[in-house]
């Protein structure tokens, strides 16, 4: 009965688009996102970011000058190109996307997350996640997913970046550590920039994606000959 169920056929628009907006974003989506912390780890342990005002500012700094300028308008186009059948475009920004991730631990982090996310679609019975080239990115099987159960695109960037802020704000909770109310007071301050910062993203023209982070880059870096690690980026 629950294989019929996830079988079914894709839900389009409204409160079916929602809920599985809603599914794809939820930390329980089983593709081990929790495992990675992007930079955070070693930010914490190098004393840049201690507590929720300062893990938000960091979280604030790689949303704006990251996420926002790469990730989710290469999540925008992929959504174009997956909705157009367009699979050279999908091969090239998913290529694009590879190619701007500054460290191994990032790249790493991207394409294990990409081959989890595509096992789920798949038994889901997602139709183009059953055959995916092994080095798919986690924004390229997002894309696919959203186009597919009639996410919007606008609402599909909206879920990233604030999947994002959530995923940053609880590895941060086990990192500085946090409390609870000090890690709603920093996604609180997430939460008032992202809908700007997704307007934004859905702006850019193409010569206009790309990342400014060198910080993150470095953290990235050094964090993969940090001495005790809870994450694996």
């Amino acid at each position: 009965m629950l294989a019929e169920l996830s079988a079914a056929a894709a839900p389009v628009g409204g409160s079916a688009a929602l809920l599985r907006l809603l599914w794809l974003v939820s930390p329980a989506l089983p593709v081990g996102a929790y495992a990675y912390s992007r930079g955070l780890e070693y930010a914490i342990d190098a004393g840049w970011a201690t507590d929720a005002e300062s893990v938000a500012g960091w979280v604030a700094g790689v949303l704006e000058r990251q996420v926002t300028t790469l990730d989710a308008p290469v999540l925008a186009r992929l959504y174009d190109a997956y909705g157009a059948g367009d699979a050279l475009e999908v091969l090239r920004w998913n290529d694009f996307l590879r190619a701007s991730r500054e460290s191994a631990e990032l790249a790493l982090e991207d394409r294990q997350l990409g081959l989890s996310l595509a096992k789920v679609l798949r038994d889901a019975g997602v139709p183009g996640a059953q055959r995916v080239d092994p080095a798919c990115t986690y924004v390229q099987m997002f894309a696919l997913a959203c186009v597919h159960y009639g996410v919007s695109r606008a609402d599909a960037v909206l879920g990233y970046l604030f999947m994002f802020a959530e995923g940053q704000v609880t590895s941060a909770s086990k990192l500085v550590p946090l409390g609870q109310r000090a890690s709603q007071r920093a996604l609180a301050a997430l939460l008032a920039v992202v809908e700007s910062l997704a307007r934004r993203a859905l702006a850019l023209a193409d010569d206009e994606l790309g990342a400014t982070t060198p910080g993150l880059a470095l953290a990235s870096m050094l964090h993969e000959t940090q001495y005790t690690r809870l994450f694996r980026s």
